[in-house]
């Protein structure tokens, strides 16, 4: 494989855990990330990546929080080169029934960890189509999820991002659901591929440094890494500047339209 045409993307928000967790990503492929403190994330990160990515020559994306630890790396290249051979568009774990404290809908992935067939996105990439895509219809989706044994919602729209999933399903578009355990501390979980764990994913990545609680549940899972302090990841950093500003402008706007439309309703009284 040829892994020139691999990248990895993180949108961050806590850029000291990154500093750390980056030194465990696959090797030898180009880092991206998105700096999240802005606010960034979900269907807006979303958007931005294809924004930043598009026509840089990204066959497969991997796509990983910097709360994603990942124990053996070249599981994730045997994933790719399964995705590729058996047409699949995207892997990642469901977001209901499998995570304890994830109970929202399994049809969709949670966007912590996936690969994507970035080449293909691009080939179809309908932002306007992806907005309006946020709806599910009642057995809509025909996924065998009878042995999922925690709680979910097969009709939940909880995440805004769930859109882009839909659109992708509903283009028929192949998924590759993984399997994952809660792991000792109740909180984290681990990932597995033909049975054998290849990544953690601890949450609460804005808690590490600030929460005695999470940083000390998180550097335990580092030591089963064997965190090594001297290697230096060095990634790619975007940054949209006015992000922050655009979405607080258009929160008071809607705000301000709230107000007149129940003054308005008031008068009508």
């Amino acid at each position: 494989m040829d892994n020139s045409r691999i990248a990895i993307l993180s949108t961050v928000i806590n850029f000291d855990l990154y500093s750390k967790s980056s030194q465990f990503f696959p090797k030898n492929i180009q880092k991206y990330v998105i700096d999240g403190r802005n606010g960034m994330h979900g269907l807006h990160s979303i958007f931005y990546m294809m924004k930043k990515l598009r026509n840089k020559n990204i066959e497969w994306l991997i796509m990983a929080d910097e709360d994603v630890l990942f124990q053996d790396t070249k599981i994730v290249f045997d994933l790719i080169d399964k995705m590729k051979s058996e047409d699949y568009m995207l892997s990642g774990i469901r977001d209901g029934g499998i995570i304890s404290h994830r109970v929202y809908n399994p049809h969709v992935i949670n966007t912590f960890f996936s690969i994507l067939n970035f080449k293909e996105l691009e080939r179809i990439w309908n932002r306007n189509e992806i907005i309006k895509n946020n709806y599910i219809l009642e057995n809509e989706f025909m996924d065998d999820i009878s042995n999922l044994i925690g709680s979910y919602e097969t009709t939940s729209l909880y995440e805004p991002y769930y859109c882009f999933y839909f659109w992708l399903r509903r283009k028929n578009k192949k998924f590759l659901f993984l399997d994952t355990e809660m792991y000792k501390d109740q909180i984290s979980n681990s990932v597995f591929y033909n049975e054998k764990i290849f990544l953690y994913h601890t949450w609460f990545a804005r808690a590490y440094g600030n929460s005695d609680k999470h940083t000390e549940r998180i550097d335990d899972l580092f030591n089963l890494l064997a965190f090594k302090a001297d290697e230096i990841s060095n990634p790619i950093i975007f940054r949209d500047k006015t992000f922050f500003i655009i979405q607080k402008m258009k929160k008071n706007y809607r705000r301000v339209v709230r107000k007149i439309l129940k003054i308005k309703n008031l008068g009508k009284k």
